[in-house]
């Protein structure tokens, strides 16, 4: 769809925003005088948002013989930060009718930074577990909440940027605690300093608690498209390709998280050093992060079914490079190249699901690809640590290799039918499909 320019004749004449939402001129100039401090402390929030979930891969080794717990001792942690994470998420709508955004952001914030925090001084790892249930849950309440906020503020254009802060903000964890351990010997350090930029995001939100109560209605006539839940769920759960949907995205999301959090633990039993093994992880993130900011300026001219296709294949070049073991270069490469092959994948893959699983179950297919996406998230990096306890650590990059490639597999079998909806599928950056 090509964008139209228009004169500035009229100031309620409805023009383009971002990529797919019209409004109003005058809602335009409306919210171009939200304050610049907003905006910048809404990245500072997702950057904060990001930084504790690149902490664990480079922490879990030291925190596994200070609390004596076996290798895959990781996935009770995992499992209770991510059911934490899907409670707040799922309920994010009632909270906000209830609290308003301010409240959540404050509240959430204050509560990953005592969790985050209560991980150095609780005695029994059980006890840090239950700890991953409140960081898992206020991680949840600040992602919904500001995507909400933004997409209902801002548009488009700056969610793909909020989305880019996440990303330097889980490159910066695993410097931080390759740092903490490293400098000072300690994996605790490096969990304070993150819960200490918690507490100054609470304190920053209640300086700006004004600013979130701007009004979320709008001028009149401002529009946005948005997708009919048509089919029960009942119904969509019955569909085959919802399923196959559904299980790419729990595919993609676990075979990431297993990458970021098993890299490290590959590496140092390899013979690298804590310090380079570090490095790699956060370029791990870091190249995840790059690709996504280049993905976004190529995404209105290279189709979905392309970045997906391509990034895969690449994917699966860097997991075999890492798998091979041919030596600390190559596995550095490896992992580079999986961070940044990835990175246009799972908004690509969102972009094409009206053409995955027809217009009729789409509403109801995203909703279910997240939350499957937050599964795959426990259940991959868990299993890999399972047959990891009992074979060892070099299976992990082949369990990574094995998912990329059937991955791959459910592309290709959504090829024709993807294809076949190039000319009617609306995607997420607003182009129609030619």
């Amino acid at each position: 769809m090509k964008m139209k320019k228009e004169k500035l004749s009229n100031i309620n004449q409805p023009i383009e925003f971002g990529y797919t939402l019209e409004m109003p001129r005058s809602q335009i100039f409306k919210v171009f005088r939200y304050p610049a401090s907003l905006i910048l402390l809404i990245f500072f929030a997702f950057i904060a948002l990001g930084m504790p979930d690149g902490l664990l891969g480079v922490a879990w080794p030291s925190m596994r013989n200070s609390y004596g717990q076996p290798l895959d001792a990781v996935t009770s942690l995992l499992f209770c930060s991510t059911s934490g994470y899907l409670l707040s998420s799922f309920f994010n709508g009632s909270l906000t009718r209830w609290l308003g955004v301010g409240r959540i952001l404050i509240i959430s914030c204050a509560l990953t930074g005592i969790a985050l925090a209560g991980y150095t001084f609780v005695p029994a790892w059980w006890m840090v577990s239950i700890l991953g249930i409140f960081t898992g849950f206020g991680a949840g309440a600040i992602d919904a909440s500001l995507n909400t906020f933004v997409a209902d503020h801002y548009g488009p254009g700056l969610m793909q940027w909020l989305h880019a802060s996440y990303g330097v903000g889980i490159t910066a964890g695993p410097f931080i605690m390759t740092t903490a351990i490293v400098s000072f010997d300690t994996w605790k350090l490096g969990y304070r300093i993150v819960a200490a930029f918690q507490f100054l995001m609470a304190l920053a939100f209640i300086t700006t608690f004004a600013g979130w109560k701007i009004d979320s209605t709008g001028e009149s006539g401002s529009r946005r498209t948005i997708r009919k839940f048509i089919a029960p769920i009942s119904q969509s759960l019955r569909n085959r390709a919802v399923l196959a949907s559904m299980f790419l995205f729990l595919l993609y999301t676990g075979t990431e998280v297993t990458a970021g959090t098993w890299a490290f633990g590959v590496l140092t039993s390899r013979g690298v050093s804590e310090k380079v093994g570090g490095f790699v992880v956060g370029s791990y993130w870091a190249m995840f992060t790059a690709g996504r900011v280049f993905a976004g300026f190529i995404a209105r001219k290279v189709k979905p079914e392309n970045l997906v296709t391509g990034g895969l294949i690449l994917a699966i070049t860097g997991a075999a490079l890492f798998s091979i073991s041919a030596g600390r270069v190559w596995d550095i490469i490896g992992v580079g190249l999986i961070g940044v092959s990835i990175a246009p994948i799972f908004p690509a893959l969102v972009s094409g699901t009206a053409a995955r699983v027809g217009d009729e179950h789409t509403g109801n297919t995203i909703g279910l690809q997240i939350a499957s996406a937050g599964l795959g998230a426990v259940v991959l990096p868990g299993l890999s640590g399972v047959i990891a306890q009992r074979i060892n650590l070099d299976v992990i990059p082949l369990i990574i290799a094995a998912a990329f490639i059937m991955q791959l597999i459910l592309v290709f079998g959504f090829k024709k039918r993807w294809l076949a909806s190039q000319s009617t599928v609306i995607y997420e950056y607003g182009e129609e499909g030619t």
